[in-house]
């Protein structure tokens, strides 16, 4: 029993657990206590077992050997209402797994309650929205109650989530990468929750790969890796030591050869993404990898609809290789050359219960098909060209896609994409939810198949922004505040208080368009 942790008394204990699908052994005889009042958080690579312990735990899966106690008594649930009623709550990173998209905000948010008859037989419309309405405020939240849960933004969605976890009064609160989807504001309000939470004695396992997470909140860093837990750091934290315990060496980071191009291959003059934003205008050139970096809803996503075609500008114009570029449908802007990949991969990307083949192949198939029937083989060997190009940890090319972790989805994302020449490729948050080892797996290659075409990157974290980039563009109330070449001449004091919201952008000069 730990008797060192912040409240003294633990609350979760896992003893050898153990988990294999079929000979995969995924989880190796994991040990793990978690101690009321203390914020445990565990690192681990993409494939190192984060999630199926989190599955187990929150009783949707069975381990194969091995015991858990909660507050000193067993503890096996059978199902995840089991979890919630001995007092474990998980928030998990898919939302998918968290939120029922179609059932209303208020549904959602009293799904647990509805799950374990807590609601009572009669649970009439009006008292619903009224517990409904006392849930939200746990965060300050005033979402539509009766809206189906598909129709708010993914960041309202993972709050609906969290509020859902928290009206249960959990002991134990296990958070999947909960600042996945959030803008700061969201994830400091989510911060001072959790610090509330831990003051009050409640035990947090918290999932992240987000050093300003976890410099904010850790009491204590366990490190998971291939099944194993191979570290355990206490104060004082030693961040660059479990970093490399969770990946079994070190990373060098920031070495990349920054390349500027030269010439324009798609340009945006006066575009406004809004009625009430500012123009902007700018060129992105071949051979070179800008970011677009700035915190959530200040308009990156809409930008990138917009050149893909899934949303009309409220003005301005754009060029495509010097030509009038004006798509009418996201096909339309495939045909002329220009690839996104979407922010949010279980709803916008994959099919699960497809093969890591197919869903590489999905955009393309017309062109990977004779006589209307596709060509297998050519699918395949281009599958697994691709598997071998980003480190996609998988068996083979006909895995399907639900058995991959978080991390290897989003490779075979972002891998489609890279499968096909592309005069502009665009990607929304590509190392969301991703582990350090894989952000550097899709930088690299990013870089290595950059020379031939404009390439755009989306990302909320700056940190990502200098990692990939060769120029940093800023984004404030949906219009472009900031324009820096990364490297060594990167003012990164000004950078961060461009994204705040705090720089003069007065003097502000982005490099003109060209045409």
């Amino acid at each position: 029993m730990i008797d060192g942790g912040p409240g003294g008394r633990t609350v979760l204990e896992i003893a050898g657990l153990e988990r294999a699908f079929a000979s995969n052994r995924v989880l190796k005889s994991v040990d793990l206590e978690v101690a009321a009042g203390e914020v445990v958080v565990l690192m681990g690579a993409n494939g190192a077992g984060k999630s199926t312990l989190v599955k187990i735990v929150a009783g949707a899966l069975r381990p194969d050997a091995g015991e858990m106690r909660l507050e000193g008594r067993p503890f096996a649930p059978a199902r995840p209402v089991d979890a919630v009623e001995s007092g474990l709550c998980v928030v998990h990173q898919q939302i998918n797994d968290a939120v029922a998209a179609d059932l209303s905000v208020a549904q959602n948010l009293l799904l647990d309650r509805l799950c374990s008859g807590k609601a009572g037989a009669f649970h009439t419309p009006r008292r619903a929205r009224r517990e409904a309405d006392a849930i939200q405020a746990i965060l300050g939240l005033s979402l539509p109650l009766d809206r189906p849960a598909r129709d708010i933004p993914l960041a309202d969605r993972q709050l609906v989530a969290i509020c859902r976890a928290l009206a249960e009064e959990p002991k134990i609160l296990v958070l999947d990468e909960p600042t996945s989807s959030l803008s700061q504001r969201e994830a400091e309000r989510l911060f001072g929750i959790v610090e509330m939470l831990k003051a009050r004695g409640v035990a947090i396992l918290y999932i992240t790969h987000r050093m300003s997470d976890i410099r904010r909140l850790a009491d204590r860093i366990v490190t998971l890796r291939d099944g194993r837990i191979t570290g355990e750091f206490r104060p004082p934290l030693d961040y660059e030591a479990a970093v490399t315990a969770m990946l079994g060496e070190t990373i060098a980071r920031g070495g990349a050869e920054r390349r500027f191009g030269t010439e324009p291959v798609f340009a945006v003059r006066d575009l406004q993404l809004t009625h009430w934003s500012r123009p902007f205008s700018f060129a992105l050139k071949a051979g070179e990898v800008t970011a677009i970096t700035g915190l959530v809803g200040t308009g990156k996503s809409r930008l990138a609809e917009v050149i893909f075609g899934a949303r009309r500008p409220a003005a301005g114009e754009m060029q495509l290789t010097g030509a009038p570029y004006r798509p009418k449908t996201s096909r339309a802007a495939i045909e002329a050359g220009v690839f996104m990949a979407a922010k949010d991969r279980a709803t916008s990307s994959l099919v699960p219960a497809f093969d890591i083949a197919r869903n590489l192949s999905l955009p393309f198939l017309k062109r990977r098909s004779r006589a209307g029937f596709i060509d297998r083989a050519v699918e395949r060997r281009r599958a697994r060209r691709t598997i071998a190009d980003l480190s996609i940890v998988c068996r083979g090319e006909a895995d399907a896609m639900a058995t991959l972790s978080g991390g290897n989805q989003q490779k075979v994302v972002v891998g489609r994409w890279l499968s096909q020449a592309s005069k502009l490729l665009i990607l929304d948050e590509p190392f969301q939810g991703v582990d350090i080892r894989a952000r550097g797996d899709i930088a690299r290659r990013l870089r290595e198949t950059a020379a031939d075409r404009a390439t755009l990157v989306l990302v909320t974290e700056i940190d990502e922004a200098v990692e990939v980039a060769d120029r940093i563009l800023v984004m404030s109330d949906h219009t472009i505040v900031g324009d820096h070449r990364a490297g060594r001449e990167l003012d990164l004091a000004r950078l961060v208080a461009e994204v705040a919201g705090e720089a003069d952008h007065s003097s502000t000069r982005l490099e003109s368009t060209a045409g």
